[in-house]
């Protein structure tokens, strides 16, 4: 299951990657926040977990979804424990689909029955990773606010937990007209701890929006030192590329095509390697 979670995870990025690199970041472009704000709230009312439930399901196998739907059919009449553990079971069987949004509001439930912060954290890194990789906008503002509130609660718990900063910071920064306070908070993070993967990697990204193709360069290459993944060296070669230096690009790309080891990531970098060698 986790081998199947890295290949939708790649291609993911394969997919996405112009959509990021064409996307400003908020806040650092003009936009009227009445309006922005009004978008938010109304996509909060309107994507709940019915919603992002019903969305999962499609094209799941029919057993999985009748094994998810009779776990959700008993949440309604259970409390407490036996309430408690019937979300655990749902949260697994979400994650083993690899369905983020749906997760981060299994979690978020379970994190009002029992407030822990390691409920709270998994509901805001489930919510981010479920409106990354996601170009519904007004879903993916819900989602980006949910974060938020799931990031703050996780805080007011452990005030001081790294990575619950650096998802906070994200989702500021992904989400909001104050993109320049998530940076802040990513920037603590890398100050207390520089080896921090996840503050790393979302500085690198941010860094690519903004088209600072120099400082994703560096960031990537510390994420890849600390943490090698095909997502990251997809982005260090996709940096190397925009700014000209093709020989370090194809090499980084051809990190990406081994580590991910994807028939489909594979073609795709097959391609890109060609046109840099030509």
């Amino acid at each position: 299951m986790h081998r199947t979670k890295q290949i939708i995870a790649v291609a993911a990025v394969v997919l996405l990657m112009g959509f990021l690199l064409a996307q400003p970041i908020k806040g650092l472009v003009n936009e009227d926040k009445s309006t922005a704000d009004a978008a938010g709230s109304g996509a909060a009312n309107t994507v709940n977990f019915e919603l992002v439930s019903q969305q999962a399901k499609r094209g799941l196998n029919a057993s999985i979804i009748q094994e998810i739907s009779d776990l959700e059919s008993k949440l309604a009449d259970a409390s407490g424990t036996a309430k408690l553990d019937l979300l655990q079971q749902l949260a697994a069987k979400w994650d083993d689909v690899n369905e983020s949004a749906p997760l981060g509001f299994v979690y978020e439930e379970m994190a009002k029955i029992d407030p822990q912060f390691s409920y709270w954290l998994k509901a805001g890194d489930a919510y981010r990773a479920a409106y990354t990789n996601l170009q519904d906008t007004v879903t993916a503002r819900a989602l980006n606010d949910y974060a938020i509130n799931a990031y703050e609660q996780a805080l007011e718990i452990n005030s001081a937990d790294l990575d619950a900063k650096t998802g906070l910071g994200s989702a500021y920064v992904s989400g909001t007209n104050n993109p320049m306070a998530g940076i802040a908070l990513l920037q603590e993070v890398v100050k207390a701890d520089p080896d921090h993967v996840g503050a790393n990697k979302s500085l690198g990204l941010f860094s690519m929006q903004s088209r600072q193709f120099d400082r994703a360069i560096d960031r990537f290459k510390k994420v890849v030192a600390l943490q090698p993944d095909a997502e990251s060296y997809f982005y260090l070669a996709t940096s190397y590329e925009n700014i000209g230096l093709k020989r370090e690009a194809v090499a980084a790309f051809e990190k990406s095509r081994d580590l991910a080891a994807d028939p489909t990531l594979t073609q795709f970098i097959n391609r890109k390697i060609d046109e840099l060698s030509k």
